[in-house]
């Protein structure tokens, strides 16, 4: 017998629980999708929504009546039966369970949500280097763009496709009147039936998937030398693989690691240097930090082709080289599209403030850029940016009067 009048318990509390977890960790992602600085997280979101769509899918086999796939209504005539019926018959009797519409609803979640959590998973080892997967980067990293357009099309189609089970709900709520908004809050709805019983072994199932996600969540979140997140690629020391480049390179500038550039960027640095960004570098030159030998040279530019973007799988270096396209190198990395398409949102005037100075400055907002890394957790743009106002030549001339 039901335990309120004229509604069944439909959903357990375990039910209404992941259904939530899902729509709510899958939203989280999303939206933190847009924000690069905050990967790890939107990674850790994925994880649980993944989590929770494996659950599911075991629910569907072990979970209460209502809940499994064997009562689901599939057939394409019970689909349209159930169309007509909802148009002609504002105040139809609706069923316990799963309607063909939320039947076939939950098995697209179902499988475009796997499909999403995987190719995320695999985005986060082979594009990143990351977590466990990332050893598959160095073999892999050519198959970026397609997991990328699956991964980001996947996820639109199921941000619509929410967006069409919530209009249908709140057609069920205010127009068939069917109380519909809140039997996933409530588990009661407006039908005839059994009610439905949870049992302890599924609430067991249900605490340990819901153990493992928030364990694999923190984990995720917790900086970058766990299992779960940590990079493949090492830090470097330019220092030691490269003393040359790092003192004579360094006194005006700090040392940028290779991969920024491809080979031909560098090829047209060492061809251009009598007029290097304004300064002029020869093995004679007056100015001590100005001056290196052609020895010097030959071995400084051997180290950053050898270390360029051609020769690297990293994030950077690989989209360095797909925004080539097959043309030469330019030789500023702020001159390269790549470059310029993922700093679009700045604004110009940020550049010049006293703590950034030019768009050259990569250091201003990478933290270990230094060392190569270039995480995106690691993004940072300096807080409490001034400029102090430069004083033209006229001014100048007058103080000094």
């Amino acid at each position: 017998m039901n335990r309120k009048t004229n509604k069944v318990f439909v959903w357990p509390f375990y039910t209404r629980l992941i259904h939530w977890l899902i729509a709510v960790s899958f939203l989280v992602a999303f939206v933190l999708s847009f924000y690069e600085h905050l990967l790890n997280l939107h990674a850790a979101f994925g994880v649980v929504f993944g989590l929770m769509l494996l659950y599911r899918i075991i629910w569907g086999f072990l979970g209460p009546n209502y809940a499994i796939f064997a009562t689901f209504k599939l057939s394409f005539s019970a689909l349209i039966s159930y169309f007509r019926e909802k148009i002609q018959n504002r105040y139809r009797e609706i069923p316990a369970g799963h309607n063909p519409a939320s039947s076939w609803y939950t098995l697209v979640v179902l499988g475009f949500g796997s499909v999403i959590a995987f190719s995320g998973l695999f985005l986060f080892g082979i594009q990143e280097g990351n977590g466990y997967l990332g050893y598959l980067n160095e073999n892999y990293y050519r198959y970026t763009g397609i997991l990328m357009f699956v991964h980001t099309f996947m996820s639109y189609i199921l941000v619509g496709w929410a967006f069409v089970h919530i209009f249908g709900v709140l057609i069920e709520q205010f127009y068939h009147k069917t109380n519909m908004l809140f039997v996933m809050i409530t588990g009661y709805k407006i039908a005839k039936g059994q009610d439905a019983t949870p049992g302890k072994k599924r609430g067991l199932l249900t605490w340990s998937f819901l153990l493992l996600s928030c364990f694999v969540f923190f984990v995720s979140t917790d900086g970058r030398n766990n299992p779960f997140v940590v990079n493949r690629f090492k830090t470097i020391d330019i220092k030691k693989e490269s003393p040359v480049y790092f003192e004579k390179c360094g006194t005006c500038h700090k040392a940028y690691p290779a991969f920024m550039l491809p080979s031909s960027s560098w090829d047209r640095i060492q061809s251009g240097l009598e007029n290097h960004f304004g300064d002029e570098i020869s093995p004679d030159h007056n100015d001590s930090d100005h001056r290196i030998s052609l020895s010097e040279q030959t071995d400084i530019f051997k180290y950053l082709v050898n270390n360029s973007a051609d020769n690297s799988t990293r994030e950077i270096s690989v989209k360095v080289m797909k925004s080539l396209d097959g043309a030469r190198g330019r030789k500023s990395i702020s001159k390269i599209k790549i470059w310029k398409d993922i700093h679009k949102n700045i604004k110009p005037h940020i550049y010049k403030s006293d703590q950034i100075k030019d768009r050259s400055n990569c250091f201003a907002c990478h933290k270990h850029f230094e060392q190569g890394v270039l995480e995106d957790i690691d993004i940072q743009v300096p807080t409490n940016l001034t400029w102090t106002k430069k004083k033209d030549s006229s001014q100048k001339d007058k103080q000094k009067k």
